[in-house]
């Protein structure tokens, strides 16, 4: 894990690469993370590098203990969470991501690092995702991402607190993709303890994994929790709480990153802490969707 290093940033900068596009804030003071899930930082795993065929034996039925991954039954609840691939579902899925509600009914939330390649300094333009994605069946199919959108001080610095993407998706055959499976709500200033259920794709595993447990507070912009199983592929995890089954929606407080990327243990994971800075973050990414 790279060392982390302590920057200045520039003002706000709207950068558009291709169709991916980079939102940013006002400068701060900041932290670097490392790199991009690219190279497989933090949790995120190496693109293109399919490591299948290794799934560990995880309880295949209800909820395990808190802290205890265990494999999830199909539900319209991990409906919307999926597996982020490069160009198309031939290698290895890398990173996690989830439907989170917006205007344009076309937006996923994810890891900074997952979306954008620090050594280039530029979004990732290539990133499709597999809702539901279960040994090679895609439910919905493949969607592409259009544009990037994460913080222009991550962007500088991968500043850890800031590592959040929102992605926009190009429609599939005419339709957006909340129209076929709904979306999660964005939850800012949650404070640090909930009971939150952590879905991802280990990149190891051609299923998702699911652990339940309550955050602890980290510092004053991250969050903690302990749940076995979180390695590579589960960067940009939703951590979802208050599920509704009748409104079909849960609140989404964090994604898999931040401290290391996630964490470099696999049953210690974190998330940036969603202040304002991703609350406005989410109203820019709307004007991109």
């Amino acid at each position: 894990m790279r060392s982390l290093v302590r920057h200045s940033v520039l003002p706000l900068t709207l950068v558009i690469v291709g169709a991916a596009a980079v939102v940013g804030d006002a400068a701060r003071e900041t932290h670097a993370a490392g790199s991009s899930g690219r190279g497989g930082f933090g949790k995120s795993g190496e693109p293109g590098q399919s490591q299948l065929g290794q799934d560990q034996d995880l309880p295949a039925t209800g909820p395990a203990e808190d802290g205890n991954a265990y494999t999830p039954r199909r539900s319209e609840e991990d409906a919307r969470i999926g597996a982020v691939f490069e160009k198309d579902d031939h290698g290895a899925h890398f990173c996690t991501a989830s439907v989170v509600r917006s205007p344009g009914r076309n937006m996923l939330i994810t890891a900074a690092h997952c979306a954008f390649d620090a050594d280039s300094g530029q979004p990732l333009n290539d990133l499709v995702f597999a809702p539901g994605y279960r040994n090679g069946d895609e439910p919905t199919g493949l969607w592409k991402v259009s544009k990037v959108v994460v913080d222009d001080r991550w962007t500088r610095s991968q500043d850890e607190d800031l590592d959040v993407a929102f992605l926009v998706l190009d429609q599939k055959d005419g339709r957006n993709i909340q129209d076929l499976l709904g979306g999660n709500t964005l939850g800012t200033d949650r404070g640090f303890d909930n009971k939150v259920e952590v879905t991802g794709y280990p990149t190891s595993r051609d299923t998702p994994i699911s652990c339940q447990n309550r955050t602890t507070k980290f510092s004053d912009t991250q969050l903690r929790i302990q749940c076995t199983h979180l390695e590579d592929g589960t960067s940009g995890s939703p951590w979802l709480t208050d599920y509704d089954p009748k409104s079909h929606t849960g609140t989404v407080i964090g994604v898999l990153g931040g401290h290391q990327g996630g964490g470099d243990k696999d049953d210690v994971s974190y998330a940036a802490y969603f202040s304002d800075d991703i609350a406005k973050l989410y109203r820019r990414a709307q004007d991109e969707d």
